[in-house]
């Protein structure tokens, strides 16, 4: 489906003489269509919608209605199952198997969930004596708290699973009541343009949802984050960019919720399950070419293993196959001049570290290797900078307390991993690493229902279950006395 902007219940038309931008396959840099780029009209268009549907139709439905849309989103989304993992491995590149058993189950996942939450969530109340008054004469007040609405959100997400963390916030706004502008990466617009066909088939009131298309800085996104039109932004991506809009937002005092960069760590003792924690490290290290928030840049192992943990690791990064390219060429540029600085800065290159080569039309995509790096410091910048690639350098450590001080030195707070067959130290050590989700003997295992997000300049707020609906809606206190 050919991308296009989706406000008050239509898609527009080109406009005549537009600005549009190339569409490419980062598989192979071939022009896969082109994008069109929104003017600060048709963004102020949209939060006008948005607004309009809030005081009008959405804003009158009730949760069984809400929950009702979310299913019917959640359905289509199921009926256009193929043609969802299509566009997604044909904006990102990434192997077809991961969209079809990740992006997309989790996007249906998401409205599901949310459908499901909106039913028995409970609402504290409180009975409070009144100083002075006897219980029996007005002496008591109740207090109780019901939760509207945000208003008009703006959601901005990313390109590396730009359908799934699309849904993951659209699906709880909606569900609060609220109602949406949608921005996605520049990247990565095929799968938002099939979600607002899907939202136009489910039904949803004119203006409810809407989507535009265009860049970030000085267009679509900046028009978006500082109209003051919206209510409160949602924003998945660098932590760079997350300051910027923290800043355009500043001047309106709208809500955030950032989910950021990350550097994460894992600590492999040396009493873990060696095979489990390598094979674990080349998932949480190289799936989707590293580009994902979640991935572990700096992994720290225990010394006793250390050389066999690095052989072993190398070997199995050298033999993978079909990990996908990086999402542009200026990305694969970016990764590559990190692969370059660690060279420059003393690693040694266990594994990788340059372009592969296939015989192929990958030959012109933006194809890097799934590298290994060793023997850094911890100050260099290869180590302390979020490279967001198919990259980890392995440090060993020597006792707990320097495995926790090793992962917790950094500006990131996001996600770590503990590798480890002692219960009591996974227990000791989790609760003290510094980031939002820790994983022990796992990676990037989720349940819905719980907290995602990170500290430090890995984000602010938590997202999944009630923790989204409770940003996406206002608590009032409703007190009265009896």
């Amino acid at each position: 489906m050919k991308p296009a902007h989706y406000v008050g219940g239509s898609f527009l038309p080109d406009a005549p003489g537009g600005t549009t931008f190339p569409l490419l396959d980062p598989a192979d840099g071939t022009e896969r269509g082109q994008v069109p780029e929104a003017t600060r009209e048709t963004v102020d268009e949209a939060v006008r919608a948005a607004r309009a549907a809030l005081k009008g139709a959405w804003g009158a439905t009730g949760d069984t209605e809400r929950a009702a849309a979310l299913r019917r989103i959640a359905d289509g989304i199921e009926a256009r199952f193929e043609e969802f993992v299509d566009a997604e491995t044909g904006d990102t590149g990434k192997p077809r198997e991961l969209a079809a058993t990740v992006d997309v189950p989790r996007a249906i996942g998401n409205f599901r969930a949310y459908a499901d939450l909106l039913y028995g969530r409970p609402e504290r109340s409180y009975t409070t004596q009144i100083p002075g008054w006897s219980a029996g004469a007005g002496g008591q007040a109740l207090n109780y708290t019901v939760r509207r609405p945000l208003g008009v959100v703006a959601i901005i997400s990313p390109w590396n699973l730009p359908l799934l963390l699309l849904t993951w916030k659209v699906a709880p706004a909606l569900a609060a009541g609220n109602t949406v502008v949608a921005k996605p990466s520049e990247e990565t617009p095929s799968t938002a343009t099939l979600l607002a066909s899907v939202i136009d088939e489910a039904g949803l009131p004119a203006g409810a949802f809407n989507l535009v298309h265009g860049h970030g800085a000085g267009a679509a996104g900046e028009f978006l984050t500082g109209n003051p039109g919206v209510d409160a932004i949602a924003f998945t991506g660098e932590s760079a960019t997350g300051a910027a809009i923290m800043r355009n937002a500043a001047d309106h005092v709208t809500p955030v919720s950032f989910e950021l960069g990350g550097k994460n760590p894992a600590l492999v003792f040396a009493d873990a399950d060696l095979e489990a924690a390598v094979a674990g490290t080349v998932r949480s290290s190289f799936t989707h070419s590293g580009q994902i928030c979640l991935c572990t840049e700096r992994v720290y192992v225990q010394r006793p293993i250390f050389e066999e943990f690095v052989a072993a690791l190398g070997e199995r990064a050298r033999a993978l196959d079909g990990y996908g390219p990086m999402i542009s060429a200026e990305h694969r540029d970016k990764v590559l001049s990190y692969y370059r600085l660690a060279r420059e800065e003393g690693a040694t290159v266990v594994a990788g570290g340059g372009v592969p080569a296939f015989g192929d039309g990958r030959d012109g995509g933006f194809h890097v290797e799934p590298t290994v790096l060793t023997g850094l410091p911890e100050t260099a910048r290869t180590v302390r900078e979020e490279i967001f690639g198919p990259v980890c350098h392995v440090t060993p450590f020597d006792t707990e307390e320097e495995a926790v001080r090793l992962a917790n030195d950094s500006p990131y707070g996001l996600a770590a991993t503990v590798w480890t067959r002692d219960l009591s130290r996974a227990h000791r050590v989790a609760p003290r690493v510094e980031t939002g989700i820790v994983w022990v003997n796992c990676w990037n295992l989720r349940d819905l229902r719980t907290p995602f997000g990170g500290v430090k300049a890995s984000g602010i707020g938590r997202e999944g279950g009630e923790y989204s609906l409770d940003f996406f809606s206002e608590p009032v206190n409703v007190c009265i006395q009896i």
